[in-house]
């Protein structure tokens, strides 16, 4: 989920925002069972078979991606079958995980309880999916749309708002209306038309609940939810309250061969979508009152009738693909249907998935930043194999006429998820990119921030890994041009297809056109100044000539100096989530007093040709110096770095 230093930390944001569930770049690990277990009949049955599988497949991801603690809970039929801690809940003190009393952050699973609150709101009448959530709010969102935005689409994700991971883990002053009023998303796109996850949008979903029920939403999930439910130990609280502090897990990241312990993490006016802290046995009995479709005991937190209209699929790009029911999104495979939901912090991870014709549910999560690495896709992947597999699928042969067809899917795309309106848009430069060209015998390659896949035609359109469940759909307009890729596994998500204009690659040209003309300025000038035996100021032209070098100079210093306190400010991830904006502030200073000294050296350019100073070869390179500070506060601009765009 992390990239690192400088600008390229920047494009990481990209992955985050993109993938909030961690990646697949990696490959599932090869367990054998234990020489004692029996072949397990379909699905989880005997604990202890389940316990040894787990035990060797944990093993191997804390191994391979230096986990310090991971918790897991299995249930099926009603009842817990397994909840168990692997590692340490605090490293340095040996404090093993305990999947009774252990808290995890599980991210953005904690979305699922500012759902069901939404829903029971709903049961209550005091909330309609349907109507325009500018009925239950205390300011304004625009009217950029005919359409207006309802609870539907925000339980959908598809309200329209571009993407925003500025200021996601911070502490605010304001209250949470007021800090969902000052950070309101530009909306990019009508609502209920492509997928694109929004935090904002849960968040403002959780500040509904508030505004109805009377309640702030972390007294509420735990009184409506939480509570009935027998959830002791869970919460949405921060800082967490006194009684549970003491079983709160640590978070590390492991660097330099040891693991490095990491604060609590804030997550203030958007904590209804990623704040909620749990142990493993509390999600189990999460999970068993969404299996059992809303009750657990004599707890009920859903009618019957609300949570079946809850897990009915609701939106998706194409029947095809995985989409969305209310709030879940479908994780479908292995012949089920899977509804469930990932989540990240910075230094947790964590996945949750039911299915409800096995009335079984699994959880996990991890306290360690290399635990993305397994969370969105490896650890299911691995335990559905296990216990679902499937038989081997019949070949995909490819018409005759595909390597003729095929060039049209070949290209680069980019998520909408993602900012259009702000800096933060300058992620796109480095990274989020899904790259597909075209391979052999029908096959398509798409190199994407979860791995390399290799899929094959299935039908015009529509291609899917040869044995593996993950697919590839693109959409075309009514031109028969391919606009849009959808990735399988992602429902969450559009790619839009790029021109070559719009890519990366044409707009690192032009800023590798403009810091080579920098750099030649930085080094040429110098040398020309101790080359120069006249003394200036004795001929005025003379001067003038030096004064134009030393403009030149200073305005490469001046771009080259913002690049890198950019590549400084960005480096500093948690800085960013975090909203701290005032290094931001004055990085982008730089390229504003750019804006003057650039007409300066363009005035120079121009007297620079017609006065005939340095000679030919000398006017063309400040000519073309002035051009690439022209194309450089050009591509600033495009890139949202000209002013504050925060």
């Amino acid at each position: 989920m992390h990239l690192r230093p400088h600008v390229m930390a920047l494009a990481s944001l990209v992955l985050i925002l993109a993938f909030p569930e961690g990646s697949r770049a990696v490959p599932v690990p090869q367990v054998d069972p234990p020489a004692t277990a029996q072949e397990p009949a379909r699905g989880p049955a005997d604990p202890s078979e389940l316990e040894a599988f787990l035990d060797g497949l944990i093993a191997a991801y804390r191994q391979a991606h230096d986990i310090a603690g991971v918790t897991v809970s299995v249930v099926k039929d009603g009842e817990i079958l397994l909840s168990k801690g692997f590692g340490w809940a605090d490293v340095e003190e040996r404090k093993p995980v305990d999947p009774a009393t252990t808290l995890f952050r599980i991210g953005s699973i904690s979305k699922l309880f500012t759902w069901t609150a939404v829903m029971q709101q709903v049961e209550e009448g005091k909330l309609d999916l349907d109507a325009d959530v500018n009925e239950y709010l205390d300011f304004r969102i625009p009217d950029t749309y005919p359409e207006s935005i309802t609870l539907r689409h925000i339980l959908t994700h598809t309200p329209g708002f571009e993407d925003r991971g500025f200021g996601l883990f911070s502490e605010t002053e304001l209250s949470r209306g007021e800090w969902l009023e000052e950070n309101l998303p530009a909306r990019v796109r009508p609502p209920g038309t492509y997928a694109s996850y929004s935090n904002y949008a849960t968040s403002l979903a959780g500040y509904i609940v508030e505004r109805v029920s009377g309640m702030s939403w972390e007294d509420y999930i735990e009184t409506r939810i939480m509570e009935p439910l027998g959830m002791v130990y869970a919460t949405g609280k921060q800082p967490l309250p006194e009684e549970l502090a003491p079983h709160m897990s640590k978070g590390y990241v492991f660097e330099g061969g040891e693991y490095v312990e990491k604060d609590f993490e804030i997550i203030d006016a958007s904590a209804p979508a990623g704040s909620v802290s749990a142990s493993a046995d509390a999600m189990a009995r999460f999970m068993i009152a969404h299996l059992r479709y809303g009750h657990l005991g004599d707890g009920r937190i859903l009618e019957e009738e609300t949570a079946q209209r809850m897990y009915a699929r609701e939106f998706g790009h194409d029947p095809r693909l995985s989409g969305f029911a209310l709030g879940f999104y479908e994780k479908s495979g292995h012949g089920l249907r899977v509804i469930g939901h990932g989540g990240d912090t910075q230094w947790f991870h964590s996945d949750l998935a039911l299915i409800h014709s096995e009335d079984l549910g699994v959880f996990l999560s991890t306290n360690t930043a290399g635990g993305g690495e397994i969370s969105f896709a490896p650890f299911f992947e691995a335990f559905m194999d296990h216990y679902y597999p499937v038989p081997p699928l019949d070949p995909l042969v490819a018409p005759e006429d595909f390597p003729e067809e095929a060039q049209k899917y070949a290209g680069s795309y980019m998520f909408n998820r993602r900012s259009y309106t702000t800096f933060e848009k300058v992620a796109g430069l480095m990274g989020g990119a899904l790259k597909v060209a075209v391979g052999e015998e029908g096959e398509l390659l798409a190199d994407t921030p979860l791995g390399t896949l290799r899929v094959r035609w299935v039908e015009p359109g529509f291609f899917r890994e040869p044995e593996g469940p993950w697919s590839l759909l693109f959409e075309e307009n009514g031109a028969g041009e391919v606009t849009r890729l959808f990735l399988g596994p992602a429902p969450m998500m559009a790619a839009e297809k790029l021109s070559f204009w719009e890519g990366p690659l044409f707009h690192q040209i032009l800023l590798g056109f403009s810091l080579a003309l920098f750099a030649s300025v930085l080094i040429l000038m110098p040398v020309r100044f101790l080359a120069q035996k006249s003394v200036a100021g004795l001929d005025p032209l003379r001067g003038r000539e030096r004064g134009y070098r030393w403009l030149a100079l200073g305005l490469a210093v001046l771009h080259v100096a913002f690049l890198a306190a950019l590549g400084a400010v960005a480096g500093n991830e948690t800085a960013i989530l975090g909203g701290n904006a005032l290094p931001l502030k004055l990085a982008l200073l730089l390229p504003m007093i750019g804006v003057v000294v650039t007409l300066g050296v363009l005035a120079a350019a121009l007297h620079a040709l017609w006065a005939g100073f340095w000679g030919r070869w000398g006017r063309a390179h400040f000519a073309l110096f002035a051009l690439a500070a022209v194309v450089f506060l050009l591509e600033l601009n495009y890139w949202n770095l000209l002013g504050w765009k925060i």
